[in-house]
């Protein structure tokens, strides 16, 4: 198996960079801000962070594939790295503390490395393959992450950011029923759902639509926690329809739930 250390230490370093760039600019009476084509919001701070790990990465990984939420793919090769420089920025232009840059090593296809970071929050979740998934505030200060073990949907925890998708995309019913069979449901929402996941937190976290950037860093995460995440076609990674994640041992009932 390959080693990743050298990534996982280079992607710290670059959501340290991003940190101090979206922190810096949170809550500012002049935080600049717009309405992309697709109705979501960017924030300079999103391009500034976004601008600050290219840079890095030109200069630390030359030779590396970049996409990004918000400027154009670069390079090319079987290593690609996956940045969304604030997941959750509707939360983070309100001065919501629930957001993120979330920071991936994509090879040959597969999520190797993955980091979340979330300043406002004081937290980091981080993994790489075969090293087992970790939160805390740095790399060298955190702790082993494990799913749930809970083996019943009515036992299960279920987090969601809306239910906007799932009526938009003819799947309204079928995941309020889900919502009706588990124990509990609240709207986490974004990225803290799945390190929830994770973290043994939530049983089960799962969108209608979300793009790459949305979930390549959570991937690896939850994999390395034990955990199973997919599309909604159960087809393993995070290419999309959609995203399931779950203890596991959830997986295949929350599919055939969410496909009735």
């Amino acid at each position: 198996m390959a080693d990743f250390t050298d990534d996982l230490r280079l992607a710290h370093l670059l959501a340290d960079n991003a940190d101090s760039i979206t922190m810096s600019r949170v809550g500012a009476d002049d935080l600049e801000w717009s309405l992309k084509a697709d109705h979501t919001i960017v924030t300079q701070a999103d391009s500034e962070a976004e601008q600050a790990i290219r840079r890095s990465l030109a200069a630390a990984r030359p030779r590396d594939a970049v996409h990004g939420e918000e400027m154009d793919d670069t390079g090319w090769g079987a290593r690609q790295w996956i940045i969304d420089p604030i997941d959750g920025t509707s939360n983070y232009a309100r001065n919501v503390p629930v957001w993120a840059t979330l920071i991936a090593l994509m090879v040959d296809g597969v999520v190797r490395v993955g980091v979340v970071s979330a300043p406002a929050l004081g937290r980091r979740w981080w993994a790489s393959e075969g090293e087992g998934a970790w939160a805390g505030k740095t790399l060298f200060n955190g702790s082993r992450l494990h799913v749930s073990t809970v083996t019943d949907v009515s036992d299960a925890f279920l987090s969601y950011s809306s239910l906007n998708g799932w009526v938009s995309g003819g799947h309204g019913q079928q995941f309020v029923n889900l919502m009706r069979d588990c124990a509990r449901t609240r709207a986490f929402g974004d990225f803290f759902s799945y390190m929830l996941v994770a973290q043994g937190g939530v049983d089960i976290a799962t969108e209608p639509s979300l793009a790459l950037h949305d979930m390549a860093a959570l991937d690896v995460i939850v994999r390395e926690a034990g955990g199973k995440f997919t599309n909604l076609d159960g087809v393993a990674g995070p290419a999309g329809p959609g995203a399931l994640a779950t203890n596991g041992l959830l997986h295949e009932d929350v599919l055939a739930r969410l496909a009735a």
